[in-house]
Parts: C-alpha cells; structure tokens; sequence
C-alpha cells in the first residue's frame, strides 16, 4: 500500500482538508464500504464543523470578513455621542450647519461616572499652524515648536477636556486653533473640526461610508492634512476630500481606488494625503503605473501617476536627500525615492516584510540618510543615498533586528533611534545599529519626541513621559488617560497635547509657562 493511503496519512489529510482526505479514503482498496462510509460521515461532520466556524466568526479572505458586521458595542456608544453633542450645541447656542443636523455620532461609556462634556466658552484661537501633517510637521514625531513642562503631578498635566469620539485610528492635525481628525459615526465617515481649547465641535462633514475589518477594527486610518485653508482627508475606503477648513464645505472629492483601478488593502487606506507644490500625492497600489498618484490640490485633477507597486500602511514624506528633494515612499516590498514634479522614480531599495506589512514611517538622519523599521520579524536598517552621476543609488549601511516597529513609528534623537520594540521602548544607536537598552512595556502605542523627552500613549490608554537619554530607561510619570485599546497617534501645538483612540479623546496642557 502506497505511504500516502496509511491511515496516518489520510487523518493528517482530513484535519487539514477534509476534502483531500476523504479522497484518499476512497482510494483506499483494503477498506470495506462499511468502513469508508462511516469514515465520510466523520470527514463530511469535521468540513461542516470549518465551514461553521468560518461563517459565523468572521474568519478573515484578504483580511476582510466573508460576512463583516459592525460592531454592536459601538450602537450604544454612539447613542451617547449624539447626546452629548447635542447637550454641546445647546449650551453654547451653535448654529447648526446641515452635516450636524444629519450625522449620527458615537460616544463611550467606558467613562460613564465622570462628566464628560466640555466648557462652553472658546478661548482665543491660536494664529499659528503648526502640527499640520501625521506626525507633526516633517512627518518625524518631533515637537520643537516650543518647550513643554517635563514635571508632571501624580495625576498627570492639567487636562483641558476630554469627550467621546467617533471610532477609527486617525490623529489629529491642528491648525489656528483647531483641531482636525476623520471618524466613523455609525454607516458614515465624518471628518470633524474641534476648538483646541474646549472640545466643542465646530463642524462636521460626512461621507457615506463604512470599512469594517475585524482584526484591526472598524473605520478610517489615515489623519488629514492641512495646508493653506484647506483640509485633505482621505477615508479607509478611498474617498479623498478637500474641504475649506473653517466651513467643512467641500471643494471636491474623488475616490482613489477607483481611479487607479485598484483593491483596497487589507486594514484600509492609511497613508496620510501629503501635500507637495500644488499637487495632493496619495497611495492607492494600483496597477498599470497607478501606484502613487498625485492630483491638483485646488481641482482634483489627475496630475501624474507612478509604479505598479502594491502599497504598505505608511504616508509618502518630502524630503531632500544627496541633494535632491523628493517624495519618500514605503511601499509593501521596497522603499523608493520620487521626483515630486512627475513621480519619476529616482531610487529604490528593497525592503520585504511578512506579507508586504510595512506601516512604520522612516526617519530622515542626515544629508544623504534615513532609518526604517518594520516588525514581524523584520528589524531596522540604515539606508543611505548617493548620487551617482545622472542617477541616484542606494544601500544599507547597516540591517539588524535591534528595532522592530510594527505599526508604530520611532523619533530620533541626538543620534539615537527611540521607538517600540514589538511593544517595548528601545534605544539604537542610529550610527551602528547598536542597541542602547530595551526596557519599558507600553504595547503598541505611539510616542513623540518633545524637550528631550518622550511622549508615549501606550496602547491601553496610559500616557507616560520618558527621558531620552541612551543611559537607561527612565520613566519620569505615567498616568491612565483613555480607557480602551489605544492605536493613534498623539498630536501637540501650542503646548496642547490632544489623544483619542476609537471612543474617546482629551487635551493636556504641557506648556511650560
């Protein structure tokens, strides 16, 4: 009897594809019928058995369920939203404009004993813009707008407010005073505008749509951008908008997906739209040279388009380097350098992780060099650009597992590399690749760089202040913010510290007068 007939064999076959199996049942002569029917029973029993546990748990094809529902939790959570929003409105006499007198909202009730709604009263607006862009200014989680106070009390820095929340992972951007995010409010994407100093809701744009992932979580991804009185938003399913920033009208939207021809990625469109001249660059993944596409940030128009790559979970950068400013892209295999006139590609290098997963953004550390980090195994290298007469090179200086970032990006500092290490705060010395210290559990939160310290937001809500120093790891306090599971990344101007994640968000004062 052939070795793969055994009946070792053929149950190995069965627990893995019960169809395989009962093939080789069948195949095998020495059976009786008896015996064969009553082992396709048993076979046919451990098929059903899968087919149910996939039906009615959601198990994942191209990382979306077969049969997606929302969240029912998040109904309640929404009730509240609305009514806290509403009892907002009321106190403070807003007129309101047609989005909120349409769009549902979310709240949690994870904070239900403590009040939650906001002073009435704005104070001045700030006149300044500053954290306009995911992850500040250049897109590197540095804050070097002005001091902040590295002394805080037990129970952490004086909170201005803190209110529910639509669901989602975006951040924030803040410009003149206002604070800027993209939410999920029941079937709707929202993008919302927040006075910095209150809370208070300004205004609300909604789009109807709803990206449900059940691993990750339901709802958008990618922060806006602001640039210029304008606001760029881009949601999980690929609906870009450009709306005026003190309004929410809007000035035009397109769907970038569609335009590339492109399927959406398994956790959803999280790039965050960069602004570049006169021009919106995005990342679809689309095929066909429709990988990376720039529009006309005034009119939407279709400008260039470039590659065939399909796309990681990291927003495009514009940076100059060996000379040369360009677009800096991550993709799902490879890191490229484009120019920002045409998208034409300057340089590539490779950089494969576990199924294409790169979500971590690179850090610029000199003239001609950049740090990049992945997790799943992956780590972290050093990639430097040269040029190279008309052409522009690139190769690692050096590649180790002393960084692993899964989806949370690293900050440098003076030299030093500090991030999550598979959800333990690490140091590197970003000139050999040396680890400093590994030590610190915040999960898979976010961090920024600010007055020599680090800002983290750990993943269950929890924000800390660390010294950046490669001597040792020392936590200066840590006190509970938020409650529930905390993936975004943190914004600060003006001194105001503002956090969310999916049910709630708050404002700290880390201003150091």
């Amino acid at each position: 009897m052939p070795w793969y007939r055994s009946s070792a064999v053929i149950s190995i076959a069965t627990i893995l594809l019960p169809p395989l199996g009962l093939i080789l049942l069948w195949t095998r002569r020495d059976l009786e019928t008896g015996k064969k029917v009553f082992g396709s029973l048993a076979i046919v029993a451990l098929g059903v058995s899968y087919f149910t546990i996939v039906f009615f748990s959601g198990l994942f094809f191209d990382g979306r369920a077969f049969f997606a529902k929302p969240d029912p939790r998040m109904e309640a959570h929404y009730d509240e939203l609305e009514r806290q929003r509403a009892q907002q409105r009321d106190a403070s006499g807003a007129v309101l404009t047609p989005d909120q007198q349409a769009t549902p909202g979310a709240t949690s009730n994870a904070n239900a004993s403590q009040p939650m709604s906001v002073p009435v009263a704005a104070a001045a607006r700030s006149t300044r813009s500053y954290w306009t862009n995911y992850r500040g200014p250049s897109r590197d989680g540095r804050y070097d707008e002005a001091p902040i106070r590295t002394e805080w009390p037990a129970g952490g820095p004086r909170l201005l407010w803190k209110q529910p929340i639509g669901g989602g992972y975006a951040s924030f951007v803040v410009a003149e005073g206002v604070a800027f995010t993209i939410e999920q409010r029941r079937r709707q994407e929202i993008v919302a505008a927040y006075d910095v100093e209150t809370g208070r809701e300004l205004w609300t744009q909604a789009s109807e749509a709803e990206f449900i992932e059940s691993m990750g979580g339901d709802g958008p991804r990618a922060t806006p951008t602001w640039e210029a009185g304008r606001l760029y938003a881009l949601g999980a399913e690929g609906d870009l908008r450009s709306l005026d920033a003190k309004t929410g009208k809007v000035n035009w939207s397109r769907n970038i997906l569609k335009d590339a021809g492109a399927d959406n990625l398994q956790w959803g469109m999280a790039g965050a739209p960069l602004i570049v001249d006169d021009k919106v660059v995005v990342l679809p993944g689309g095929r066909s040279g429709k990988s990376i596409v720039a529009y006309n940030k005034m009119t939407g128009a279709q400008v260039w388009k470039s590659l065939d790559d399909i796309q990681a979970y990291v927003s495009p950068m514009l940076v100059t380097l060996a000379g040369k400013r360009q677009i800096l892209v991550v993709t799902s295999n490879r890191v490229v350098g484009l120019t920002p006139e045409d998208g034409a590609l300057l340089w590539e290098s490779p950089w494969n992780t576990d199924m294409g997963i790169n979500c971590s953004q690179p850090i610029v550390i000199d003239a001609g060099r950049f740090f990049i980090s992945s997790g799943y195994g992956k780590g972290a290298a050093l990639v430097e650009i040269t040029s190279s007469g008309d052409g522009m090179t690139a190769h690692k200086v050096w590649e180790n597992t002393s960084m692993k970032n899964k989806f949370n990006s690293s900050v440098l500092f003076e030299d030093n590399v500090y991030g999550l290490d598979e959800g333990i705060l690490t140091c590197v010395d970003v000139k050999t690749g040396e680890r400093k210290w590994k030590g610190g559990r915040y999960g898979y939160g976010q961090l920024i760089l600010a007055s020599g310290h680090l800002i983290i937001i750990g993943d269950t809500g929890e924000l800390a202040l660390v010294k950046a120093t490669p001597d040792k790891h020392t936590e200066v306090a840590k006190f509970p913010a938020l409650e529930g599971r905390t993936w975004n990344y943190p914004a600060i101007a003006d001194g105001r510290l503002l956090i969310r994640n999916r049910t709630q968000m708050a404002c700290f004062d880390l201003s150091a007068k």
